[in-house]
């Protein structure tokens, strides 16, 4: 009899156990799924979930087409139901690009692939940003200028702040490029 009762005791304690892990689970996938893909642009998806940890910064080279202008913040996209992408190019040759050489440490961004611009120095990091305060991947360059990099995968790369003044100054405040080579 004493057997039978401790039995039960500990189904019902596992049971428990389970039942509440599983709904921590469903809840956990649930939150993810939500924020890890928000519409498409020209068939690129938008990833919204921030990078887990440092990125190497070796991802980062090579030269990114500029595809979709968020106006807002990260924070701003990831609580929009429904967010408006709407970058056309003014490009009628070439596109909106930004070429960086992780080995050099520079990068610069080029207006419809013919502007001569300067190459800038930067310095990636994996810190307490000083604009955003939050510990995350970043981008340093003149000293006070600050690039958060939200996510990076072969294909495309995420960038909030500063990273072309021309589109800036129409609120375009978070990036979606894609890899041209």
């Amino acid at each position: 009899m004493r057997k039978i009762v401790v039995a039960v005791c500990a189904i019902a304690i596992l049971q428990s156990c389970v039942v509440s892990t599983a709904a921590k689970v469903v809840k956990g996938v649930a939150k993810v799924g939500y924020k890890t893909v928000k519409g498409t642009v020209k068939g690129v998806s938008w990833a919204v979930s921030k990078a887990n940890g440092k990125i190497d910064e070796d991802r980062i080279d090579g030269t990114w087409k500029v595809i979709g202008v968020y106006k807002g913040s990260f924070e701003t996209f990831t609580n929009d139901q429904n967010p408006d992408s709407s970058f056309e190019s003014e490009c009628t040759e070439g596109f909106d690009q930004i070429i960086f050489n992780s080995k050099k440490s520079k990068f610069k961004p080029v207006h419809c692939s013919t502007e001569k611009v300067d190459w800038e120095k930067y310095d990636f990091e994996f810190g307490k940003n000083p604009l955003t305060k939050e510990k995350e991947n970043y981008i340093e360059y003149n000293s006070s200028n600050y690039i958060s990099v939200i996510d990076i995968n072969s294909k495309t790369m995420i960038l909030e702040g500063n990273l072309m003044p021309k589109l800036a100054f129409s609120g375009g405040k978070l990036y979606l490029l894609e890899k041209v080579k």
